[in-house]
Order: structure tokens, then sequence, then C-alpha cells
């Protein structure tokens, strides 16, 4: 994977976008400061728009009017939540009706009870399947009901598998590490609903239609990988949980389409990044890998600078050590 050129605004080039909220539209109560100008105007430019979230934890009309009240208009339908997908996937394994553990908070809930089951929270009522979604609220007793249920043979499945949360405060676990408890604790491995897995941005294309959408997101294990399983192109943005040397360091299936510092990269061009022999250039800069180290010089947009370094790093015959990393995005402030 390399980074790619775009000569006109993204959303002249793609039809939808694919958006994930955490991170890339909002960090906990607060929007990202470029996001409601942002897609607005991608709005007005005829882009269709899907919000796609690993997050389970609200139903989407609350989220739709969640970032409505910070200046980004939607509608509940064109949000789609990891809990919608976690449910559908359970009801496609147990006779309608059945009794469905939900670990979670009230937008998995009203999930499961959407898909014709019938959730509870004791190993009494006898689940056949436990469903676990991330929740702020998510107490002790509910995790050993959990644990009891998976033990005695229920389906585990979990809406993601985010090991963090970005948020107001700073970067906080994620459902996939409240998880573990129960996987640890029984030694079954959950199902996964949530990206990267393809239902979440399957579903995107269908409410939106899309012939040749682009996932936006801020982590690479989740948004970009699921636009890379999908065959799809992606848009890295800065605001949420990966750092620069994150992105040096990704595999080809965690690299992504184009990069920005925010959401405002959908109505921006993408520069070009030459690559010859060893050396990448972008703007001013000049990066070049060479002995497993990674080095940068010129001068110019630093964003220019760090898509030169991805397409060296992405290119170098040799592993790149973490310290040149490092005193490369130094170079550029980071």
């Amino acid at each position: 994977m390399t980074l790619l050129a775009a000569s006109r605004p993204l959303h002249s080039v793609h039809d939808a976008a694919l958006i994930d909220l955490d991170g890339v539209v909002y960090l906990g109560p607060r929007a990202v400061p470029a996001a409601p100008d942002a897609v607005a105007k991608a709005r007005a430019q005829g882009m269709r728009v899907a919000f796609v979230t690993n997050n389970a934890s609200r139903t989407p009309t609350a989220i739709a009017e969640h970032l409505t009240a910070l200046g980004v208009t939607a509608a509940a339908e064109e949000v789609v939540t990891s809990a919608q997908a976690a449910a559908r996937l359970v009801a496609e394994r147990v006779p309608a009706g059945a009794p469905v553990l939900v670990v979670g908070d009230t937008g998995l809930r009203q999930a499961v009870r959407a898909h014709g089951l019938r959730p509870v929270t004791t190993v009494h009522d006898r689940p056949v399947a436990v469903v676990q979604g991330y929740s702020p609220r998510l107490g002790f007793d509910l995790v050993v009901e959990g644990a009891l249920a998976v033990a005695a043979g229920a389906l585990f499945v979990v809406s993601n598998n985010d090991a963090t949360a970005p948020m107001g405060r700073g970067i906080q676990p994620g459902n996939g590490s409240f998880s573990r408890v129960i996987a640890h604790a029984t030694r079954q491995e959950p199902l996964v609903a949530g990206k990267p897995e393809p239902p979440l941005h399957e579903e995107g294309v269908r409410r939106t239609g899309a012939v040749n959408p682009v996932v936006i997101g801020d982590r690479l294990d989740t948004d970009i990988e699921s636009a890379t399983r999908r065959g799809v192109r992606s848009l890295l943005v800065l605001t949420g949980v990966t750092t620069p040397v994150d992105l040096l360091l990704a595999p080809p299936e965690h690299r992504p389409s184009y990069l920005a510092h925010d959401i405002g990269g959908l109505n921006e061009t993408h520069p070009e990044v030459l690559l010859e022999g060893r050396e990448a250039h972008c703007g001013g800069w000049t990066a070049t890998a060479h002995g497993g180290r990674l080095r940068l010089r010129g001068a110019g947009e630093p964003l220019d600078g760090l898509r030169a370094l991805c397409m060296a790093a992405w290119h170098s015959d040799h592993p790149l050590s973490t310290a040149s990393l490092r005193e490369a995005t130094g170079v550029l402030g980071w």
C-alpha cells in the first residue's frame, strides 16, 4: 500500500464517506473543531454520509442527537453502530425470541430487542448467548453474570475489539480490553461484530448506496484495516489514537490511502509522493530509509513531511529503529 494523490477534493472523488466518530468527529463530549464545517461542506457538494462507529453504548437516535448538538447534522438512519452489527450476528445464530444476556448499555439492549431477541441480565434466565459492548457504567456483577453464562455454553459475541477509546481526558480502555475479562476467565474467544470485521461498513454502504466510498477513521487496526479488507480507499486523521510513529510502523493492511490532520482532509486535495530509489519526496521534504535508519530533510508543510516519511518507511528494505522514527518525526514537531 502507498499513499495516493488526489488532484480534486476527496468529496468529488468519492460518492460517500463512511465516517468513524470517536477520535474523528468528537472526543468525548466535545466536537473535533474541524468536524462540523467539514461534514457540512462535503454534504453540500453532494457527498452521502454514514456515521459508522464501533461504540455500542448508545442508540442511533441518541448519537444523532449528540452529533446535531455538536453542529454535525445527522439523522438516526445515518448512524450505524457495532451494537446493531452484534445483535444481527447473534440473531442469525439463535432462535427468535431467545434470551440474550447483555453486558453493555442501552444501545446494545435496544439493538438486541430490535432483532427479535429478549435481553436479560442474569445467568438464571438461561441465556443462549452473551453479547458485550462498551459501557461507561459497566459493573463487575454484570461481567460475572456474562462469564457464568459463557462458561455454561452460551455463544459469546462482542460488539468490537478496540483495546482503547479516545476520550476527552485521554486514551482510555475500550471494549476489547473489558471483554478480555470474560474471555480470560472462560477461555472462550468471542465472535467480533465491529470493525475491522465487514458488517459495519457493509451496512454503511447499503444505507448510502455507495459505489466508491472512502472510509475515514483514526485507528489503523479497525478503520483502516476494514477499508483494506473491503478494497476501498481510506483517510487517516490524526485527531484520535494513531501517532505518526504508529503510522510509520504500520503493516500493509494498516496503511491508509490518504492522510490528513483532521476530517477537513475530506474537502482537500492530496499531493503526490514521489519515490525515487530510497528517497521519497513530498512538498519541500525528502525522506530517506537506509541501513535501518529513517532521515528527513527539507522544509514546508509538516504533513507533507510525514507523507514522505511514510513512503520511505513503507518501502524500506530493512526494519527501522524506533529511535530513528522518533527522531525523524521530531523534525516535524511531533
